[in-house]
């Protein structure tokens, strides 16, 4: 059969591709008519007294055109009470159709309130002739499909359980006595905003034409036994509890928010759920099939009052929720929690960073328009005492998704969309903030009623609670262990298959004999121990399964392994060389071939990066940071041999344009020979190098406490904020100022120093010159720094974030920056020639040379060494891309090194920084980098 349903159907809300009308044909009875709709790709929902012993059941789909398609199937689960049941089509029916990820799954809801209502089906008043009929003798009839529109209410047919639905139109009249009008409307789904919230069962004619009633989706669980609800849930997605089903109208403040705030929030959305999406990829996670991570809720002693989480009335104690559940179902479980806030709790590498993944997915999948952006924020670089949450959320949307532009209502755009409610927190990692830092952590979390999802090892989070109290209005669920069932179903499947292509004869297959044994060995033991969480589980396949010439049998000798950490610590040890191990592919002709790393080189640069994280967080908060920022590279170096490599590069810079262009302005204005101008060239350049190299080194050192930022910014001649004008002012200052001492200082090395050593050539201009260079060395590095920041604009949310695009753009203002340099210097230098006209040689073309020489002089000696001090690329330049990979700690391809490292998934990408894979995996390098390391070089003491 033709697909009723293709991938372009729509993901959220009634679709009338999947409307159906059911016949149901009972021995020589010509059949019983309702309706129905396609809820998985081979399910039918629709009432059960429809099709209740029936011996055939003929389903119709609309078409694209104005016909109907039929095909055949049965019942296959009934429910007389709810008045609910499924059709199963025919397996030769659907053979061809769509695959299940084309059907989007339906979501279930109660409602709370009269709420507007929908349903599409096959009425009986609907009943037309077939003017196209073949038959002339009789004419053929047909159902045409009917969308009843109205509302609803959970007030009414209190007695019944059903929903009273009044309808905005209806017959007019009721065409045949004793039959309903209505006839063939059971089994139609009753929608409201997005959701089914019930089934059209049935018309009480005394209520007149224009209403009808519907099974709850809510009552269902009154008539349904526990095993019936669990089938169902696997069948078409409802909720296992009541209490998870949404609640519509669901409450949110951002429907009638901005409009830009909306389309800024949508364009959010698309950016996090491809960065996601990518992530999941390069993990295989779905292959063969996701690690069944379960949860559920915790002790209560760690939880808030219920009666707060529920928002129940005051007085009232409802008792807990029903949270357990599985990693497909944290959206549901989150959403039925009232309070939209949710602590998740798991041992190390047990799930909590993948089931973030889901959710932050899951939710975009589902997402309306109106409905918050989940960010997931690692919460290790938050220190809690020294800015807010919201402050540090803002900032890190800023770094990650380029949120710097100015919103209508003043700030910029991440605090207009973290004020209003459009982001929802994704805060993984509690632990991972310092000890020191937790209680005022959760102060600064207890001080917010906002909707979150927290996640956190349980001995952390409770050490924190037990000196301060739990979480306002939080549910809590703990991480559940893998069991030897999900090790042992998973395992074959990522693995080569046996000889027959089936499940025995794989690698893996001695093990999980081991692993059954009625009375295991300690080998197994150590290794049913180790392979209890997800990250182990992913270490052994990527060393066992997705490598070659390994065999997992060795995990059980106990003469290497004595205990389940030593095989955690050889797993570690052993996943990223096998990581940088060339796969056959890397050789091939194919259109990517992955680079080449050397896996002893890989890991030492691995470990020099896990080092750097661990000095810069102790440093900064006492724990190892996460957050792997390119910027921050050169910081694991002390500043005073940082100042060092900053001074010599911009002496360089300086000195070399001095020279180089000191020689020809001699040989041209003066009658000196060859000797003296190469002489005084050196001289010169030295001389002017090294007060450009002091002047920017010193600088850099007394500003820099850290690294500089990549400046989310852009050259942009109109439509600039009053604010970025206002900046213009403090930049002009402070720039005239540090002229005018360069310049002085620079009069005396040329004037008193290099005349001394008879290497003056008579082109200063004397007094005038004097005047006009000191002033105006001072107006140009401040006018240049001035329009700087009068061009710069915000980068908005629709630039590039990723650490390459980042770095990009950091790099092109860095290319400005040298050509304001030069114009400003050029241009001025040629115009003060022409004024004071001294020198031997005067005139247009002097002052057009003079300004050539200038402008080139100030691009490199002023603009160059300014990049490389105050910029987040010129820093990078000068320490990760020139000194640190002439020192060996570092590639010389640094960012293609870190995104092969992704694909190797032995790193992550979230924004404009990168992550390890997993904290362990981190602290294990870093132990190992720093074991390795015969003593301490010089340059990697803590920075100061």
């Amino acid at each position: 059969m033709n697909a009723p349903v293709d991938a372009a159907s729509e993901p959220y809300g009634l679709d009338r591709r999947r409307v159906v009308q059911v016949i149901a044909v009972r021995g020589a009875d010509e059949g019983w008519r309702g309706s129905g709709y396609q809820v998985t790709w081979n399910l039918v929902l629709t009432a059960a007294h429809v099709v209740c012993t029936a011996t055939t059941v003929q389903v119709r789909f609309l078409t694209a055109g104005r016909g109907t398609r039929e095909v055949y199937g049965k019942p296959v689960w009934t429910n007389p009470a709810s008045d609910i049941a499924l059709i199963r089509l025919a397996d030769d029916s659907i053979a061809g159709g769509p695959a299940a990820a084309e059907v989007p799954r339906v979501r279930f809801a109660r409602i709370e309130q009269p709420m507007d209502c929908e349903a599409l089906g096959f009425p009986r008043f609907r009943l037309r002739v077939d003017a196209a009929s073949p038959d002339r003798g009789a004419n053929a009839t047909y159902r045409d499909s009917h969308h009843a529109r109205g509302d609803t209410t959970p007030l009414s047919n209190h007695r019944e359980g059903t929903l009273e639905i009044t309808l905005k139109s209806s017959p007019e009249y009721d065409p045949e006595r004793g039959r309903s009008p209505w006839e063939g409307m059971s089994g139609a789904p009753l929608w409201s905003d997005g959701y089914v919230i019930g089934v059209i069962t049935r018309h009480h004619r005394s209520d007149g034409l224009g209403t009808l009633a519907a099974s709850p989706v809510d009552g269902w669980y009154e008539h349904l036994a526990p095993d019936e609800i669990n089938e169902l849930s696997s069948l078409i997605g409802l909720p296992t509890h009541r209490d998870q089903l949404e609640r519509v109208p669901r409450s949110s403040l951002l429907s009638d928010g901005a409009p830009e705030l909306r389309e800024s929030a949508g364009r959010l959305a698309s950016r996090v759920a491809a960065q996601w999406r990518k992530e999941e990829r390069r993990r295989n996670v779905h292959d063969p099939f996701p690690l069944p991570v379960r949860f559920r809720n915790t002790g209560t002693r760690l939880v808030d009052h219920w009666a707060k989480i529920r928002d129940a009335s005051p007085g009232a104690d409802p008792g807990p929720l029903a949270l357990d559940g599985s990693l497909d179902q944290i959206v549901t479980v989150y959403r039925s929690i009232p309070s939209r806030r949710l602590v998740v709790l798991g041992a190390a590498g047990s799930g909590k960073t993948i089931l973030t993944l889901r959710f932050v997915l899951d939710w975009l999948g589902d997402r309306t328009p109106a409905d918050p952006v989940p960010v997931i924020f690692s919460l290790g670089s938050w220190d809690p005492t020294a800015v807010s949450l919201r402050d540090w959320m803002c900032h890190q949307l800023v770094r990650d998704y380029g949120l710097a532009a100015p919103a209508a209502h003043g700030g910029n755009l991440a605090a207009a969309l973290v004020d209003t409610g459009w982001i929802l927190p994704v805060l993984d990692g509690f632990d991972e903030i310092a000890s020191g830092l937790r209680g005022a952590a959760l102060k600064e979390l207890d001080r917010t009623t906002t909707p979150l999802l927290l996640t956190s090892r349980p001995e952390e989070y409770a050490e924190a609670v037990q000196k301060q109290r739990p979480l306002p209005k939080a549910a809590i669920v703990e991480l559940d262990d893998l069991t030897l069932k999900d090790i042992a179903v998973y395992l074959p499947l990522t693995s080569s298959p046996g000889a027959d292509g089936g499940l025995h004869g794989t690698v893996w297959e001695p093990v999980l004999d081991e692993l059954h044994r009625q009375r295991r060995g300690p080998g197994a033991e150590n290794v049913a121990t180790a392979l209890t969480t997800p990250l182990m589980v992913a270490m052994a396949r990527t060393i066992y399964s997705d490598a070659s010439g390994r065999d997992p049998e060795e995990l059980l000798n106990t003469s290497r392994f004595a205990t389940p950490e030593a095989l955690q610590k050889h797993l570690l040890a052993a996943f990223t060389p096998v990581a940088y191990e060339p796969a056959p592919a890397d050789s091939g002709t194919g259109r990517r071939r992955r680079r080449r790393w050397d896996p002893g080189r890989a890991q030492h640069w691995l470990g020099y990066l896990a080092a750097h994280l661990d000095q810069l967080g102790r440093s900064q908060a006492g724990v190892p940071a996460r957050d792997l920022a390119w910027w921050q590279l050169g910081t694991m170096m002390r500043r005073s041999s940082r100042m060092l490599v900053i001074g010599f590069l911009a002496a360089l810079a300086l000195g070399v344009t001095t020279a180089v262009g000191n020689v020809p302005a001699d040989l041209v204005a003066t009658s000196h020979g060859l000797e003296f101008a190469l002489v005084r060239g050196l001289v010169v350049g030295l001389l002017h190098g090294l007060v450009n190299g002091l002047l920017f080194g010193f600088v850099y050192g007394s500003a820099s406490r850290g690294a500089a930022e990549p400046a989310r910014v852009r050259v942009q001649l109109f439509g600039r904020t009053r604010g970025m004008r206002s900046r213009f002012l403090p930049r002009f200052r402070l720039g005239f100022t540090y002229g005018v001492l360069a310049a002085l200082v620079i009069l005396f090395l040329d004037r008193v120093v290099v005349a001394s050593m008879g290497l003056a050539d008579g082109l200063d201009g004397g007094l005038a010159g004097a005047l006009v260079f000191v002033p105006g060395i001072g107006l140009g590095v401040g006018l240049v720094l001035g329009l700087m920041a009068w061009l710069e604009v915000p980068l908005d949310i629709r630039s590039g974030v990723s650490s390459s695009e980042v770095l990009s753009q950091d790099r092109r203002n860095v290319a400005l920056y040298l050509l304001v340099w030069a114009v400003v210097f050029g241009v001025g230098a040629g115009f003060a020639n022409g004024l004071t006209g001294t020198g031997p040689v005067a005139g247009p073309v002097w002052g057009l040379l003079i300004g050539l020489a200038f402008g080139i002089e100030a691009a490199f000696g002023g603009g160059l060494a300014y990049g490389l001090s105050f910029t987040a690329w010129g820093q990078w330049v000068a320490l990760a891309r020139i000194w640190l990979p002439l020192t060996g700690k570092l590639p010389w391809r640094l960012i293609a090194f870190l995104d092969d490292a992704c694909e190797r998934d032995v790193l992550r990408q979230t924004g404009a920084v990168y992550q390890f894979r997993h904290a362990q995996l981190q602290d294990h390098l870093t132990q190992v980098f720093l074991a390795g390391r015969d003593q301490r070089p010089a340059d990697s003491e803590p920075v100061t």
